[in-house]
């Protein structure tokens, strides 16, 4: 039960606070003055979105703060939102997300807008209805079908891994199979073609390596012939002149280097030899190292890589495809209970729908519309999340008429009352309190009055605030807050006595100091007392 509500800076409410009744408490006011406002600021604080264009021109933030009571335990809960940045929301004083807040508090109370009317028009918010009205049984049926669909969902998931199609996948295990074993099978070395190509480049040019060397063989030759020469002469001027002893061992040093240059050229002109066959080999290798580069990446090592994660996937498709035989069973295992269990949510949802149908029309009794027929339309649809049913609520005003859907027949003060009635029909189990914020579009008159009736009597059972223009709704309640516009902004106060009577006359004639207006405001108002 809300026991107290204060609002500040949201919108043209500076500051207002209430504290509504155990039972009915009513909120009235002139067209604009800020009756909604009020209500915006409790539903912040049940974790709803936060609006930055609310808050008002008084502060950087606007504020909203409530205090539940549940039996014994008090709750207090406090929304701030700031012009820039995010809202923040704390619960018994500290910092909790407002996902929390829905959890916590949001369960506590229920608000039935003017957008019911629109909802009531949509499949799946009838849907919601009837789930939201199912017994223990049938809340635990609804949670079966929920993990049988998780189930399947998974299932399909795994079957997803497989890729959907188990030819395609055995195709990509032959293909990658192929790739892993050519690799393979090459016996790679990153650097092989580095040699190969160097060893090819010498094999075809043989003839024209060994004319260079002979050439530079008798080069070599007479520079040895004159390295002999030098070394002689430099020796004769060593023993002329003792200080020239260094040039004698440079130019032997000479002399040693050319005569090593001369062994080395005449070895590599020995075993330089033409090959034809090892030069086949070598190309056609170099073939095979070439195609595989060009299928498998830019260097070997590139290539190596590749046959590693072609062996991986190998084993990863050979796993799949071992339960390939286990998903299929299990996936159509998993569609059967699905399918048993959607059968059986709609039956009870059937069910539950009928006695919805049978109370809401009572409800319509009482305000008004004897004659109306209520009947939830099923039809088979694919089973998605939420099941294979989709729902419509037809209705008729006269069971004479044979009912049609309800946003081709209803009027709008039909709506409301449908709205209230279904809403009776379906109040969730554990709610603590029940806001209807101008539900009562489109009524007046007797009709009013029975939904006022309606309202006083769903009160002895539940704590009901209700934003309304009507006064015959205004006149059942146990407290009566009036919204008024002073200037740019809105205040709120309680109105009893003398204060109460002017309000009612106002919203009955718009004549607040009428004395004829305030004698139909007394009988009125003595009218819901009896």
């Amino acid at each position: 039960m809300l026991q107290h509500l204060q609002v500040q800076n949201l919108g043209v409410l500076e500051n207002a606070t209430i504290e509504p009744s155990p039972a009915l408490t009513v909120i009235t006011g002139e067209t604009g003055a800020g009756k909604t406002l009020l209500l915006g600021g409790l539903r912040l604080i049940l974790g709803e979105k936060a609006d930055i264009t609310a808050v008002g021109p008084g502060a950087d933030e606007a504020q909203s703060d409530g205090l539940f009571v549940d039996g014994d335990e008090e709750l207090g809960v406090t929304r701030v939102v700031p012009r820039a940045g995010n809202s923040r929301a704390f619960l018994e004083g500290s910092i909790v997300s407002a996902s929390t807040l829905v959890e916590r508090v949001g369960a506590l109370v229920e608000i039935v807008g003017q957008h019911d009317q629109l909802s009531l028009k949509r499949p799946a918010h009838v849907l919601s209805l009837i789930d939201s009205a199912l017994d223990k049984p049938g809340r635990s049926i609804r949670q079966r079908y929920q993990s049988a669909w998780e189930t399947l969902q998974e299932t399909l998931a795994r079957r997803d891994l497989l890729g959907g199609d188990e030819m395609a996948l055995r195709r990509e295990l032959d293909l990658v199979r192929f790739q892993a074993t050519e690799i393979s099978g090459a016996g790679l070395d990153t650097n092989e073609d580095v040699r190969l190509e160097a060893q090819a480049l010498r094999l075809r040019n043989v003839e024209e390596i060994r004319e260079h060397l002979a050439e530079t063989l008798r080069a070599v030759d007479r520079m040895s012939d004159d390295g002999g020469e030098i070394v002689s002469r430099i020796r004769k001027v060593g023993e002329l002149d003792p200080a020239s002893d260094s040039l004698v061992e440079s130019a032997e040093a000479i002399s040693v280097n050319i005569e090593e240059l001369a062994r080395e050229i005449r070895h590599l002109a020995d075993v330089v030899d033409s090959d034809p066959e090892t030069l086949a080999n070598v190309e056609q290798r170099l073939t095979t190292l070439g195609d595989l580069k060009r299928k498998y990446g830019r260097t070997l090592a590139d290539v190596v890589a590749f046959g590693d994660e072609a062996k991986e996937r190998v084993a990863e498709l050979e796993s799949l495809l071992s339960s390939a035989g286990v998903v299929e069973a299990a996936l159509g295992e998993a569609k059967a209970v699905l399918t048993e269990v959607a059968s059986e949510l709609t039956e009870v949802r059937r069910a539950m729908a009928g006695r919805i149908a049978m109370l809401a029309a009572s409800h319509l009794e009482d305000m008004g519309l004897a004659g109306a027929t209520l009947e939830f339309h099923f039809e088979d649809t694919e089973e998605g999340h939420r099941g294979g049913d989709r729902v419509e609520l037809w209705f008729s005003s006269d069971d004479r008429l044979d009912p049609g859907p309800v946003q081709a027949v209803a009027s709008g003060g039909e709506l409301s009352r449908l709205v209230l009635s279904v809403r009776l029909a379906t109040q969730r189990p554990g709610t603590l309190t029940l806001v209807f914020d101008e539900v009562d579009a489109g009524v007046g008159g007797e009709t009013a009055l029975a939904l006022g009736q309606k309202l006083a009597d769903l009160s002895t059972s539940a704590q009901v605030l209700c934003v309304t223009h009507l006064p015959q709704i205004a006149a059942f309640a146990d407290v009566h807050y009036v919204v008024e516009r002073n200037g740019g902004a809105a205040v709120v106060r309680r109105v009893t006595g003398k204060d109460r009577l002017r309000e009612i006359s106002r919203m009955l004639a718009g004549l607040p100091d009428s004395a004829g207006s305030h004698q139909a405001a007394a009988e009125l108002l003595e009218t819901a007392s009896g």
